[in-house]
């Protein structure tokens, strides 16, 4: 039981932004907020890395504990879809059946996944969080990319390549296609 935004007619949509750490999904997630609120609409941003201070600071980084990560921002996205939120989510996300339960949960064509893509070696050069590094001194285990798999998604509604443009011109590609797709 979707709402939707208002008097703009819009049905809102969650955009799930999977992809590698430091592959860009943070900034693009705030970068394309930004140019949904300049639409007048009510967004929420669900960054994996807040989630992790609280809501899901009891999960640790075995696969199950993902899962239940996925699965917990899952819900907590359809309950903001439900009240007519749009939702940008910028998580790991690292399994295609996590992702693809996710969908199922969000509902029918209210989420799309987006793949930022990045190549390992670009991740690893920006490194914002020191990740990358503590994962090869072996300060750290069960870092996606490095000991521990990432899926990536097979047919994402978007695929944008990080280290080939801003986020701004991203996040313009993003809202491009939510209006080629009358999403917006």
């Amino acid at each position: 039981m979707g709402a939707d935004h208002g008097s703009s007619g819009v049905s809102p949509c969650a955009l799930w932004l999977t992809g590698l750490p430091a592959a860009g999904k943070t900034t693009l997630a705030g970068e394309i907020a930004r140019r949904l609120r300049a639409f007048g609409l009510t967004v929420a941003v669900l960054d994996g890395d807040e989630l992790r201070r609280g809501l899901n600071v009891d999960l640790g980084l075995s696969k199950a504990d993902r899962e239940e990560n996925v699965r917990r921002c899952a819900e907590v996205t359809r309950l903001l879809l439900d009240s007519g939120v749009f939702v940008v989510v910028a998580l790991i996300a690292p399994f295609r059946a996590g992702r693809r339960r996710a969908r199922r949960i969000a509902g029918t064509g209210r989420l799309l996944e987006v793949f930022v893509d990045a190549p390992l070696a670009v991740c690893q050069r920006r490194d914002p969080k020191g990740l990358y590094a503590k994962a090869r001194a072996g300060k750290i285990t069960g870092l996606t990319g490095v000991d521990a798999p990432y899926e990536a998604p097979e047919r994402p509604a978007i695929h944008l390549r990080t280290d080939q443009g801003t986020p701004q011109a991203q996040a313009e590609e993003v809202i491009g296609w939510l209006r080629a797709a009358q999403r917006l």
